[in-house]
C-alpha cells in the first residue's frame, strides 16, 4: 500500500517505522524541518505503564479547584479559556464518572503495557543507543501524602502490577542523592519501569525508519485531506524555522539531524492508498472539513533542563533514574549527563506564553531534593502543548471517512503510548487482528 503519514513526532515518526518495516511504500509530511519538534521535544521521558491513566478520574475536578489559589500549583489555569475550552472542561467532568475512569484506566494500562514492550523490542533489535534509564520512585512527602496515593496503588494491584511501597530509608537506597533536608515519608517504587530521552529515540528510529524506505518530507504543510478509496493531501512549503536547529546538549550527530531545505512554495496534491493523520493539535483543523470532530485541547506542560555539574561537592548527590514528586506532581529524569524537571498541567494557556510560576515550581522541586546538582545558568527552558481528549485515552484507528486513518490524541502519555499505538495501527490498517484488544480506542467512543 501507498501510505502518507502527517506529522513527524514521536507518534508519527513510530508510525511510519511499522508500517515501513511491514513493507508498504510510506511518506510522511511535516510542517517543522525535524522531526520531534514540538510535543515530543522535552517531555519527561517516563515510561511507567502503572502510571498512565486518564486524567479525568473520580475527585479530579475537586483537585483542580483547591489547586488555583496555590503558589505551586499541578494544574493551572490559563488567560485565554474560551468556549472551546469550556466545552472540553464540561466532557471531562462527565468523564470522571467513576464507571467510566475504571473503563478508561483499564484501556489505557493494557495500551502501555504493550508500547513498554514493543519499544524494548525495537530498542534491542535495532540496537537503538538513546539516554535512557530504568527505575521510577515517586516521593511521598508526609503521611498525607501516602494516604491519598493508596487509592492508585491499589487500583494498580487490581491491574496486576505491583509496585513496591518504600519507607524513607529505602528510598534513600533508591536514590542516595535524595536531598536529606527535605521532609520524606515514603515511595512507591517500579523498578521495571523506564526513563528515556524521546526526542532522541524518535531521530534515531527515523533513521531506521529511513533505511526501510520510508519518505520524510520537512517543511510539508498539510492543508487539505482529500477523502476517499484513493485519499489526496493537499500539500504546502512552510518557511524554515530557526527553532529546528539542534541545541548544543543534544547527542544526536548533525549527520542525523534531517533538517531539508523547502520544496516547491505551490501546492501540490498526491494521492493514496491510506492517510494517518498523527499531527497532534494540528489534526482538528484537517479533520473538521471531512466531518470528523475531535474535542482535542492543548493542556501545556513544562520543563527545564540543564547538565549535571559532576563535581567533587555534588559527587553522588545527582539523581540515578527517575522521581517523581506526587505532591506537585512534578517529574526529575536522569538522561544522561542531564537532568530534566517536567510538571504542571495548564489549561487555557499559549504556546508562546509561559507562567514564571509554573517555571518556579519546577526549579523548587529540583532544589528540594537534589539541591545545586545541575548548571542552572545553561538550562534550557520548554513549553508544549499536549494534545489531550477529555476522557484520556487516545483515538486509533478508521476515522469513519474513506481512506483516513486516526493515531492522536495521547495527552501527556505519548512517549509512554507510541511505540504500541503504531503497532496497532499498522496491523489495523493492513487488515490484521492487533496483538491486543483496541475495543474502546477507537472514534466511535467520542460520537455519544
Amino acid at each position: 500500500m501507498r501510505v502518507a503519514v502527517i506529522g513527524a513526532g514521536v507518534i508519527g515518526v513510530t508510525t511510519a517505522y511499522e508500517l515501513g518495516a511491514d513493507g508498504h511504500d510510506v511518506t510522511v509530511f511535516e510542517r517543522r524541518g525535524t522531526v520531534a519538534a514540538e510535543s515530543s521535544f522535552a517531555n519527561a521521558g517516563l515510561v511507567a505503564p502503572g502510571y498512565v491513566s486518564p486524567w479525568a478520574a473520580p475527585g479530579m475536578p475537586g483537585k483542580v479547584l483547591s489547586h488555583l489559589w496555590r503558589a505551586h500549583a499541578p494544574v493551572r489555569i490559563g488567560m485565554h479559556v474560551d468556549l472551546s475550552t469550556l466545552g472540553w472542561l464540561w466532557q471531562w467532568w462527565r468523564a470522571c464518572e467513576p464507571q467510566t475512569y475504571r473503563a478508561n484506566r483499564a484501556r489505557m494500562h493494557r495500551l502501555a503495557h504493550f508500547s513498554r514492550e514493543r519499544l524494548h523490542e525495537l530498542t534491542q533489535r535495532l540496537h537503538l543507543d538513546f539516554e535512557r534509564a530504568e527505575g521510577v520512585l515517586v516521593l511521598l512527602r508526609s503521611p498525607r501524602d501516602l494516604a491519598m496515593a493508596e487509592p492508585g496503588i491499589r487500583a494498580l494491584a487490581e491491574l496486576g502490577a505491583a509496585p513496591q511501597v518504600l519507607d524513607a530509608a529505602a528510598c534513600r537506597l533508591v536514590e542516595p542523592g535524595l536531598n536529606p533536608q527535605t521532609p520524606l515519608h515514603a515511595g512507591v517504587y517500579s523498578k521495571d519501569d523506564d526513563v528515556g530521552n524521546c526526542r532522541e529515540f524518535t531521530h534515531l528510529l527515523r533513521r531506521e525508519a529511513a533505511r526501510r524506505g520510508v519518505r520524510f518530507r520537512f517543511y510539508a504543510q498539510v492543508e487539505r485531506i482529500v477523502a476517499g478509496v484513493r485519499p489526496g493531501l493537499v500539500v504546502v512549503r512552510t518557511p524554515i524555522d530557526p527553532r529546528d536547529q539542534p541545541p548544543a546538549p543534544s547527542r544526536v550527530n548533525a549527520s542525523d539531524w534531517p533538517i531539508t531545505q523547502p520544496g516547491n512554495a505551490d501546492a501540490t496534491e498526491a494521492r493514496f492508498d491510506a492517510v494517518i493523520v498523527c499531527a497532534a493539535l494540528g489534526s482538528r483543523e484537517l479533520l473538521r472539513p471531512l466531518g470528523v470532530k475531535l474535542p482535542l485541547q492543548p493542556v501545556f506542560g513544562y520543563s527545564v533542563t540543564a547538565p549535571l555539574r559532576h563535581d567533587e561537592q555534588h559527587l553522588h548527590r545527582e539523581p540515578r533514574a527517575a522521581l517523581m514528586d506526587e505532591r506537585y506532581k512534578v517529574a526529575i529524569s536522569r538522561l544522561g549527563n542531564r537532568v530534566r524537571v517536567a510538571g504542571s498541567a495548564e489549561i487555557g494557556g499559549r504556546a508562546d506564553r509561559s507562567d514564571a510560576s509554573a517555571q518556579a515550581t519546577l526549579d523548587k522541586v529540583l532544589d528540594d531534593w537534589f539541591p545545586g546538582v545541575s548548571r542552572r545558568s545553561q538550562a534550557q527552558r520548554w513549553k508544549g502543548a499536549r494534545p489531550m481528549l477529555p476522557d484520556g485515552p487516545p483515538v486509533l484507528g478508521p476515522s469513519g471517512v474513506d481512506g483516513v486513518w486516526l493515531n492522536l490524541g495521547h495527552g501527556g502519555s505519548g512517549w509512554a503510548l507510541a511505540c504500541g499505538s503504531a503497532r496497532l495501527v499498522a496491523d489495523a490498517v493492513a487488515g490484521r487482528p492487533t496483538p491486543i484488544a483496541i475495543d474502546g480506542l477507537g472514534i466511535e467512543r467520542l460520537r455519544g
